[in-house]
């Protein structure tokens, strides 16, 4: 395995450009097989999860070139088989979008349950409600979702509780299905509103993304269309938090403001300077950071994606800071890690109560998800002394380029390699 040795303790300064989201492109890799042309898809981000993606569509019998850096051409139309190939569908838990994507284009769909990071539990039932209320047929078969339809029909969808997963896949499954279909209680995030302007690109009619109630109106075709995925706001995040916790001086480029509302009022509530611009953001810190609340919440509410990272910047705050993860059970598996290097940190269920300790000590840790593994990225810099993470797989998958964006901030961060091979990659040709 790959691991990332950190030797900390420098401030972060000069500019980083933030590539395009991870949320957003799994989901509009698998919305390809929708069209009935070729797509061309920008500011895709050089991730695994995109490579697992992009080999699943491959695999399928999808034309996948790409045209320059972060430029993809998919022709998926020569895709006849509905079927996801199961050792690549279990690594990466965007997987289940296939199951969405083939339900809408060939009526039915096997896919194997989705893998990825282990959260604690994250059931597909909203998504198996949403497929029922099409007008599909679901089960499950050793370790395999199989969805059949005769036909979709339009229908009224109401999510017991908010589901980013579940409203995307509804989404999916509903565009090209007969008649209107209201989904109620839907997810909000932005890369939901990416994706709905992806698909009526093509010549859906998807209207209320980004609101509480999605409705859409099924077509017969979807064309072909170019589209540039949206910038990452979670990965923005990452850097906002990395700046402030080196007391650095970063310019934050490719962003979206409004975005990340939710993280920089937090940020300035703790004493980080934010300057926001049209297109990007600058964070510094010129004074000690103190203590807030945070609680994890559906946008626009803190996103849980960055509650790793901000717990970690809390620890180097002066006072008694409170963490409250209301998304997933199983979050706070980084703590341990963290605690490696001098955090004080006791948690009780959901909650986190994190002791200010005002520095981290360098050490040997292990990256336990993606996002604790930026967190632990974001500890090491900020620390004194060496820290090595491994398993630092789970980092690359959501992180375009990491350690080379984080040497030209002055970093001191190298990747050790060690010989062995992840998912091969789709090359230009």
């Amino acid at each position: 395995m790959d691991k990332f040795i950190i030797k900390g303790g420098t401030p972060l300064k000069g500019e980083v450009t933030i590539s395009g989201a991870k949320n957003a492109v799994v989901a509009e890799i698998p919305a390809v097989i929708l069209a009935d042309e070729p797509c061309v898809l920008e500011n895709v981000p050089d991730i695994a999860d995109v490579s697992i993606s992009l080999r699943i569509l491959y695999e399928m019998g999808a034309d996948v070139n790409k045209l320059g850096d972060g430029v993809y051409r998919i022709d998926a139309t020569k895709i006849k088989d509905s079927i996801v190939p199961y050792e690549l569908a279990r690594h990466m838990r965007a997987s289940y979008y296939f199951l969405g994507t083939l339900l809408g284009k060939f009526h039915r769909a096997r896919v194997a349950m989705p893998g990825g990071c282990y959260l604690g539990d994250r059931p597909i039932d909203q998504h198996l409600k949403a497929f029922s209320a099409l007008g599909a047929d679901c089960s499950l078969d050793n370790g395999m979702v199989d969805i059949n339809a005769d036909m979709l029909i339009g229908s009224q969808i109401y999510f017991d509780k908010i589901t980013v997963g579940g409203t995307i896949n509804a989404i999916l499954a509903s565009v090209k299905a007969t008649g209107l279909t209201i989904i109620e209680n839907a997810a909000k995030e932005p890369h939901i509103v990416d994706l709905a302007n992806f698909l009526n690109s093509m010549g859906a009619d998807i209207m209320g993304a980004g609101t509480d109630v999605i409705k859409i109106r099924g077509v017969k075709h979807l064309k072909g269309t170019q589209y540039a995925i949206i910038p990452d706001q979670i990965e923005a995040g990452t850097y906002m938090v990395a700046a402030a916790a080196t007391k650095g001086d970063v310019l934050i480029k490719n962003v979206i403001p409004k975005h990340l509302e939710s993280i920089t009022q937090k940020l300035a509530k703790i004493g980080v300077n934010v300057e926001e611009y049209d297109d990007s953001v600058r964070i510094s810190v010129d004074g000690p950071l103190v203590k807030t609340s945070i609680k994890t919440m559906p946008h626009p509410g803190f996103p849980t994606d960055m509650q790793p990272q901000f717990s970690t910047l809390l620890c180097l705050a002066e006072g008694t800071s409170i963490v409250t993860e209301d998304i997933f059970n199983n979050r706070f598996r980084y703590v341990d890690e963290l605690r490696r290097m001098g955090a004080d940190i006791s948690v009780e269920g959901r909650v986190a109560v994190i002791e200010g300790v005002g520095k981290f000590s360098g050490a040997p840790v292990t990256a336990p998800d993606l996002r604790a593994g930026a967190a632990l990225v974001i500890a090491g810099l900020a620390a004194s002394g060496v820290t090595e993470i491994d398993d630092i797989y789970h980092i690359e998958r959501g992180y375009e380029n990491i350690e080379q964006k984080l040497r030209s901030l002055g970093a001191d961060i190298i990747k050790k390699s060690v010989p062995g091979s992840s998912v091969r990659k789709i090359e230009a040709g």
